[in-house]
């Protein structure tokens, strides 16, 4: 390697797919998993990843960038947020989360997400 890497979502390592409610797009670089995730209308973790997850709250950490559309994250503890375009944003494990509105919402996450809605 010569210091330099480049990677592409046109053509992803692996697609995984939120039960008819949108997909993650997965590319690796530097070693460490890269996430484009399209979440549609009606998209909720408890509903669409939950089963896949086998766990009652998402106990993935996140670290993201909102490239369109809406979500609101609620923790287990209590605490809420509602993102949109441009938002940077850090979610540790244990929450919800949904799509608000009729639009799909698009995010980037160099969280620790190469587990994250995979299927074993």
């Amino acid at each position: 390697m010569n210091g330099l890497e480049s990677r592409t979502f046109d053509k992803p390592d692996e697609k995984r797919m939120f039960e008819g409610k949108g997909f993650a797009e997965l590319v690796t670089v530097a070693g460490r998993p890269v996430s484009r995730a399209r979440f549609e209308p009606g998209w909720r973790w408890s509903t669409n990843i939950g089963p896949i997850a086998g766990t009652p709250s998402c106990m993935t950490s996140h670290l993201g960038y909102v490239l369109s559309g809406r979500m609101r994250i609620s923790m287990d503890d209590g605490p809420t947020m509602e993102v949109g375009p441009g938002d940077v944003l850090a979610i540790e494990p244990g929450h919800d989360a949904e799509v608000l509105g009729d639009e799909a919402c698009v995010m980037l996450d160099f969280g620790e997400i190469a587990n994250y809605a995979k299927r074993t």
